[in-house]
Order: structure tokens, then C-alpha cells, then sequence
């Protein structure tokens, strides 16, 4: 029996809401199978029972950023994947890898198909810095970085140097560059216990990097990571940390910046701390971390020896100006530095990639949106884009852990079920409509129903913009 049904008329269906939980059949489609995917196809089936969920992904695997994102020597984190899991063997929900958004098939023919479509295919892509260079070997982004260690099949060909060199350069002070500055450095037999990719492993089992220096522009009191991961990486063993005391002076705004943030205040504490800490147990094989504030990158430096390979990273001085505390930027001085390293990661930002067919701010890198609704820009007007949805990174950047996307898509599932009982939104039952012609022309000559037998004919009869019942 078929699960789709079409409602022709809105004000039936708004006269009707009371009954659509029940009764009505919603059909949704989830772009992406990480946290924002998953969360929001878990909250859907419980809020309508009704309510058939597809998730699709690129990826013949589901979990996203949780599988591919989330570093391996973080368990307790992946632990979610249980949850998700639940979700995709939901009776009412179906999971169908192998699905790039774009090329397997359009926004728009999904659009024609579903009452509903959700974009939360997160941001795999990455900001550039635009300084000279940037394309250089040894200079990678900490996403690619991140992939090849967790054995996402587009970082298995990565193949980074790590013997040339005793020192890496990771630019950012962000949760994802704290995790690569501890897969570099920690020891290799603690992370053989976890789920890192074989071929990470066996990298890492012959690294020579013993240095790593952390570059942000701004200071200590800005750190965009959080405390657990500061905790985590400063507790390595064996290992020397590093931070200039000049770095750890305050002023009146940084100040006022730590009286109001309790997590800033935290991550201040926990460097002072660290900067004046020295490990218990120093051996000849001792690592270093190095923490340098007040440095923007200005030009990757080519090594003399080695052409088209980096040799080290010039960084022009900052300070910070403002109008008050948690609006200071950091400024150049005019004053240049060197640090000498043989590879060099950007952690400066992922970046979400738009697909024909879907509004995008490409400034803020989102989808222009409204608590999750799509918006189009018309005559410099928001237009609300019917039954298309956002979550996750795409819908407010890449920001957050993986519980923030519990709360966005909780908004886009508000967002939906608003409409519905609004009657903006109403079931186009495409899947139906093959079944539904072959039974009309087939009454037409006395038979159950009369088969489109050719491509042509069913993908015309599906995209067709009319309804019939079932």
C-alpha cells in the first residue's frame, strides 16, 4: 500500500492540523548523516508519527563528522554513533549511501519527490588565506589532516611528509587544531588502542616532528578552544610546553573580556599554569608544544633546498584594537618573523559549498535561513523557500560541538512542524505518481494497471508538477 497521499486544498489541510500527526503521511528527506542529520531525522519521527525519513549521503557510511570528524583518541564522544544508529534502524527511517547531492541527483528533483528536504551536509570544504605560497607541499589543511587519519576515503591519498621535518606549524588555536597538535605529539602507543586509520598510525609510528608550534592572532585571553581540549593536549606525557610571559599580559579590555566569559577565564588560568609547568620526567626523546600569540601568517617561505616545498612561515606582529571587550581584532604592526618548519596545517575554518538550485551566503559560507527556513533573496526581498529546510553547519556555520546541533535541528523541526500547521507545506506524493498513472491508464483498457516500461516514461510522469490520489 502506498504511504503518500496528496491534499489538494491548503485550507482543508489547515482545518484539518489536529489529525496530520496521526494520520497524514510527511515525506522528508535528510541531505547528510552527521550529528545535524541524525538529530533532526530522530526528532522528526517523533514528532510525526506519520513521518517517512530518508537520509542520504555521499559517503556509502553514515555519521558524518562523528565518524570522520572526531578525533580517535575520543571515545566518549563518539559514543553518539549508538543513538544514530537507533535512528537509521528506525522502521519509518531508511539510509541510502553512495548519494552526492548535486551529481546522483539535484536540489531540485529532490525537491519534486519530497514534502520535506533538509540540507545537513555540513562544510568540507576550507577558507583560504589568500597569502603567497599557499599551494606549496607540506601545507595542507588540518581538515585534510583530520580525514586521513580517520579514514575518510578522500584523505586515504594524502600522504603527509612527516619525516623530512622535526617541526610542524598548525595555524588556529581552535578545538580541531588542538586535536591535530595531539595526534602529532602524543604517544603512538596510546593512540594503537583506538580507531585511527592503519595507515595514520603507521605514519606517525615514523614521524620525526618533535615540535609543534599553535599560531592564533590574537591572545590568550581570545583562545577559541574550549578547556577540555586545552586540558587535554597540556597533559600529554612527556611533553614541554611553551608560552611566551609576554604573551600571558593582560590589558584593561582582556580583562574585562575574562570577567564576563567563564570558559575564556578558564582557558587563561590553564595556560598560566602551563606556561610556568615544566614535565616531571624529560627524556632525549621529548616533544615540544609551543604556544604563539599575536602572529597572523603573511607568506609561506619556500625551501632553497627543496623546490615547490615549504621551509617556514613569515608571521607579521599583531595587536589588538577595538571598540570594548569580545570586539578586539588583531592588527598588523609591520613587524615580520620567521619560524623555520618543514609542514605547516591551516586550521582556520572549514567552509560549507553551495549546490545549483540553493540560496547562499557566500560571505557568511551559510544558507540564508530563518530558524531553518530556506530563504531566497528576490528584488531584495526574503522569500521563503517551500518544504526546504536547513541544519547544522550549513544553516549557521562552522561553529560548536557535536550537542549544538541537537538544539539547531530542534529549531528546524519546530520550523517544519510550524508550517505544517500553518498549511505552508503539502504533500506532493511524487513517489506515488508512476503507481498512480499506470492504474489510471490502465482502467482505460480494463486491465489493474498498464506499466511504463521505459526510463523516459517514468521520470517524466514523476516530475510532472500534478498530483493524483492513491
Amino acid at each position: 500500500m502506498l504511504r503518500t497521499r496528496i491534499f489538494h486544498s491548503r485550507r482543508w489541510l489547515c482545518r484539518s492540523f489536529s489529525n496530520i500527526l496521526h494520520s497524514a503521511p510527511l515525506r522528508v528527506c535528510v541531505v547528510g548523516s552527521g550529528p545535524a542529520g541524525c538529530y533532526t531525522a530522530e526528532k522528526l519521527l517523533k514528532a510525526h508519527q506519520q513521518a517517512q525519513v530518508d537520509i542520504i549521503d555521499r559517503l556509502p557510511t553514515p555519521f558524518g563528522l562523528v565518524r570522520s570528524g572526531v578525533a580517535p583518541d575520543h571515545p566518549e564522544t563518539k559514543i553518539v554513533v549508538n543513538q544514530f544508529s537507533r535512528v537509521a534502524q528506525h522502521e519509518r527511517c531508511s539510509f541510502f549511501g553512495n548519494v552526492t547531492l548535486g551529481s546522483s541527483i539535484s536540489l531540485s528533483e529532490l525537491r519534486k519527490l519530497y514534502d520535506v528536504v533538509v540540507l545537513a551536509y555540513g562544510a568540507e570544504s576550507d577558507r583560504n588565506l589568500g597569502i603567497p605560497g599557499e599551494n606549496l607541499k607540506g601545507v595542507i589543511s588540518a581538515r585534510e589532516f583530520v580525514w586521513w587519519y580517520n579514514g575518510h576515503p578522500d584523505g586515504r591519498n594524502l600522504d603527509p611528509d612527516l619525516k623530512s621535518t622535526d617541526t610542524a606549524v598548525i595555524l588556529g588555536q581552535g578545538n580541531v587544531a588542538l586535536d591535530v597538535a595531539r595526534i602529532l605529539l602524543r604517544p603512538t602507543a596510546e593512540l594503537a588502542t583506538t580507531d585511527i586509520a592503519n595507515h595514520a598510525l603507521a605514519a606517525l609510528e615514523e614521524s620525526t616532528i618533535r615540535v609543534v608550534y599553535l599560531v592564533g592572532r590574537r591572545g590568550p585571553a581570545q583562545a577559541a578552544c574550549t578547556a577540555k581540549e586545552l586540558r587535554e593536549v597540556l597533559g600529554i606525557r612527556n611533553l614541554d610546553i611553551s608560552i611566551q610571559e609576554s604573551d600571558l599580559l593582560l590589558t584593561p579590555a582582556d580583562e574585562e573580556e575574562l570577567k564576563s566569559n567563564r570558559i575564556h577565564r578558564r582557558i587563561f588560568e590553564l595556560l598560566s599554569k602551563a606556561a610556568t609547568s615544566r614535565p616531571r620526567h624529560a627524556d632525549l626523546n621529548q616533544r615540544q608544544l609551543c604556544f604563539v600569540f599575536f602572529r597572523k601568517p603573511d607568506s609561506f617561505q619556500e625551501s632553497k633546498n627543496s623546490t615547490g616545498h615549504v621551509s617556514g612561515v613569515r608571521f607579521e606582529k599583531t595587536v589588538l584594537k577595538g571598540a570594548g571587550p569580545g570586539k578586539q581584532i588583531a592588527v598588523g604592526t609591520g613587524e615580520f618573523e620567521e619560524i623555520k618548519c618543514g609542514m605547516v596545517l591551516k586550521s582556520i575554518g572549514y567552509k560549507s559549498v553551495p549546490v545549483d538550485g540553493l540560496p547562499f551566503d557566500h560571505k557568511k559560507g551559510i544558507v540564508p535561513n530563518d530558524e531553518g527556513r530556506v530563504l531566497s533573496d528576490t528584488l531584495d526581498t526574503a522569500v521563503l523557500e517551500e518544504g526546504l529546510y536547513v541544519c547544522g553547519w550549513l544553516k549557521r556555520g562552522p561553529t560548536g560541538i557535536v550537542a549544538t546541533n541537537l538544539y539547531c535541528a530542534e529549531e528546524t523541526v519546530s520550523s517544519i512542524l510550524e508550517d505544517l500547521e500553518k498549511g505552508a507545506l503539502i504533500s506532493s506524493t511524487a513517489a506515488s505518481k508512476p503507481d498512480s498513472e499506470e492504474r489510471k491508464l490502465g482502467s482505460l483498457r480494463n486491465k489493474p494497471r498498464e506499466k511504463l516500461a521505459t526510463w523516459n516514461e517514468l521520470l517524466t510522469v514523476t516530475s510532472e508538477g500534478t498530483g493524483y490520489s492513491t
